[in-house]
Parts: structure tokens; sequence; C-alpha cells
């Protein structure tokens, strides 16, 4: 059984830094590209960051240079380290397997005030 589990989320003003973790269970981590999602209020839940098994990383074009995702394949752990928050980044965010499959962790809420 897969499970996902989020933390680090919190209330944080503009320009100020948290940093996210995912713990993983149940799958094959270390052959697992993982990923970040994030889904704002009224929104779709979008991509955020992704990272392979190698460490190789991706980022959509609205968080870079402002977010770096890592992981941990002997603690089945994926982080990402938010810096420079932005109000637009406030969301709940979620990591999962990508392609997202299963089910979704709870997610973590992030709030950014102005």
């Amino acid at each position: 059984q897969v499970q996902l589990v989020e933390s680090g989320g919190g209330l944080v003003q503009a320009g100020g830094s948290l940093r996210l973790s995912c713990a993983a269970s149940g799958i094959i981590f270390g052959f697992t590209v993982m990923a970040w999602y994030r889904q704002a209020p009224g929104k779709q839940r979008e991509l955020v960051a992704r990272i392979t098994p190698g460490g190789s990383s991706y980022y959509v074009d609205s968080v870079k240079g402002r977010f770096t995702i890592s992981r941990d394949n002997d603690k089945n752990t994926v982080s990402l380290q938010m810096n420079s928050l932005k109000p637009e980044d406030t969301a709940v965010y979620y990591c999962n397997r990508y392609p997202q499959q299963g089910s979704w962790g709870p997610g973590t809420q992030v709030t950014v005030s102005s």
C-alpha cells in the first residue's frame, strides 16, 4: 500500500522560505521519479518540480531559481526547498510519483502573505 505523507507547510510572509518534506512508503523509491504538485484555491492541481532517481530535476517556469527539489533514496524522502516565496505560491502542496499514480496524500498547506 502506497503512503505519501507531506509536512513542513505553514504561513510565511512574501520573500520568506519554507522546506517541505515527503515520506514515501510502499513504492520502489530508488527507481521512481518523484514530484511535487500544488493546488491553489479554485485552480487545477499542477506540477511544480520533479526529480529522477539519479537526481536530475525539472521545474516549471514560475518556480525556477526559487525552489529546489531533492531526494534521499536511503530514507525514501523527497524535499522541496522554497525560497523567495510569493503570494501566488499559496496552495496545498502534494508529493507523488511522476507521472502521478494512485491516490494523493493529505498534502501540506503553504500560505504566503503579502
